[in-house]
């Protein structure tokens, strides 16, 4: 995993000492909250409904055993005793008390972890696949990529104030995980018909109000011509993004108004413009940076014979079918832990998991864990023959929910319990959804679907691109709630289409249940809910939905 240099060090110590002398000029009055506020974002901290609210970068979703358990402890010792993995895998904490979060930014700063650009006009954290350096389906590991652009955006000081809030994700892999194609910009490592590594480059992705599908930029970019190519691509879209109305500065709405041929010639020309020499890197720093990111010491096809004979247990046997992904190496397993109980906010996770989390991995997967932006937590590298030791484990933390991919493991914002541009609750709709199909063997009946919950049109939530998309609003005070129905977040990517008025919660989950039904009496074979619903459209669903069958 990668490791700070001096630069960072030096970097994130002098972002403490500075933020605290600011913390205090606010404490003592000598800054208004006006004047705080850009202050304070550019430390990760924003002020919520009820408190403020602290986002921890993780850089594409990597931690080590040591950064978890100082996040379980800060969220002991600052918050209420849990943290909250977002869908940008960052970690948010709730409820830090303004006078002590310099002292968290200093316990942060022990373990080689900031807030930087967390929040902000600027390129927030760089999302990745979770799976990332494990899975077989990838050209390489896209992690040194995606820390080559941590490494170039830091910072960066013409990029310090965009038009709006910028984010990019990366993948190696045809089966996308990272939702590339909702994103400004999306990278995917590709090889030519020459066998070249190099990237296709999309652009204008995103959700918000005005959701749109990502378009190719560029089917095939050199990897030497990476940054300078960025480069030029941000300082277009810093040019020419809309400054005088924040709901149309994000890059979609450039590259849609101009067109992507007239956007692409303009990126083209800014980059003939460049001395690209002085913004690429060596060969010998990427070298370096990818030397970080070396696979572990795997052992040389371990023997999976007792992890074989475990499954007799059908319960570990279900866990395992459902919560295991295919990993690179024979006698290896990629491990996703959920953090979807139906009883909690999607995506909590409280001191003692974390640290339960850090001794597992510290036990079975090299001290190495992942978040996801579906917010739940993997293990990347677990020995088939250790599973079962491992699923007890997980079974002691209360973290061995058998629901990744399913019905009820439900991504979901904070809404309006913490978010003050909420216009609706989501959390205690992804509760009573997740109770109403709390049943594991009527999830797994059901199959792979995704529902996906915001709180308002920021759409947080994603659920633009859930299978079942959910959108929380409010009219003459009361809460209701709007039906997307078809969206995709994979490689074939798809906006969700809109059902028709919306429903209160509980007219809501009685009418995803009957949806539910429809479609394993509608399905053929193992059809998964989004084929059948490409297959039979989507005014069947809207009869059920709306109780018109």
């Amino acid at each position: 995993m990668y490791r700070y240099d001096e630069f960072d060090h030096d970097v994130v110590q002098s972002r403490v000492k500075q933020f605290r002398g600011q913390v205090k000029r606010r404490l003592e009055g000598a800054l208004t909250e006006e004047q705080f506020r850009p202050l304070r974002l550019q430390n990760g901290l924003y002020l919520q409904l009820h408190a403020y609210m602290l986002r921890v970068a993780v850089p594409y979703g990597t931690l080590n055993s040591k950064q978890l358990r100082q996040l379980a402890m800060i969220s002991e010792k600052y918050d209420r005793g849990y943290g909250h993995v977002t869908t940008r895998q960052n970690m948010q904490f709730n409820w830090p008390q303004l006078p002590e979060v310099p002292d968290i930014l200093q316990d942060l700063a022990d373990v080689e972890m900031h807030c930087f650009q967390t929040s902000g006009n600027c390129i927030r954290n760089v999302t990745s696949d979770p799976y990332a350096g494990a899975t077989a389906d990838e050209i390489e590991d896209p992690r040194p990529t995606a820390e080559l652009l941590r490494q170039w955006s830091t910072m960066h000081p013409e990029f310090a104030f965009l038009p709006r809030k910028f984010k990019i994700a990366v993948t190696a892999a045809p089966n996308d995980r990272a939702v590339i194609k909702a994103h400004d910009i999306g990278i995917e490592i590709v090889k030519n018909e020459k066998g070249e590594v190099g990237y296709h480059i999309i652009v204008g992705g995103g959700l918000g109000r005005t959701p749109i599908i990502g378009v190719t930029l560029n089917e095939f970019l050199p990897r030497e011509e990476l940054l300078p190519y960025l480069e030029a691509v941000m300082r277009v879209y810093n040019r020419y993004g809309r400054r005088d109305n924040k709901y149309k500065a994000r890059i979609k709405i450039l590259v849609t108004e101009t067109g992507i041929d007239a956007f692409r010639q303009m990126v083209d020309a800014e980059y003939e413009s460049l001395e690209p020499s002085d913004i690429a890197v060596s060969e010998a720093e990427i070298s370096r940076i990818t030397d970080y990111f070396a696979s572990p010491q795997f052992e040389d096809a371990p023997d999976d014979s007792a992890f074989e004979a475990a499954k007799s247990d059908e319960d570990f046997a279900n866990w395992a079918d459902n919560n295991l992904s295919a990993h690179k190496q024979a006698g290896y397993s990629i491990v996703n832990i959920s953090l979807k109980p139906h009883d909690r906010a999607p995506g909590d996770v409280t001191a003692d998991q974390m640290r339960a989390v850090a001794d597992l991995a510290d036990k079975y997967s090299f001290g190495e864990i992942r978040t996801t932006h579906q917010q739940n937590m993997v293990l990347p590298h677990v020995k088939k023959a250790d599973l079962q030791a491992l699923y007890e484990g997980l079974k002691a933390a209360e973290l061995a929910a058998d629901n990744i991919g399913l019905i009820s493991d439900i991504i979901c914002c904070p809404g309006m319990d913490y978010c003050a541009l909420a216009t609706a609750r989501s959390i205690p709709v992804s509760q009573a959804i997740a109770e109403r199909f709390s049943d594991p063997k009527r999830q797994r009946a059901i199959g792979e679907m995704s529902i996906k919950i915001s709180g308002c049109i920021n759409a947080c939530g994603h659920h633009h691109v859930g299978n079942i998309g959910i959108l929380g609003l409010e009219k003459a005070g009361v809460e209701f709630y709007q039906v997307k129905l078809g969206g995709d977040s994979s490689e074939n990517a798809a906006i969700g289409q809109v059902t028709g008025p919306g429903f209160s919660q509980e007219e809501l989950v009685d009418g995803i249940e009957r949806m539910v039904d429809f479609y394993l009496d509608s399905r053929t074979g193992a059809e998964k809910f989004i084929d059948t619903f490409k297959r039979v459209g989507i005014d069947p669903f809207k009869e059920v939905l709306y109780g018109n069958a």
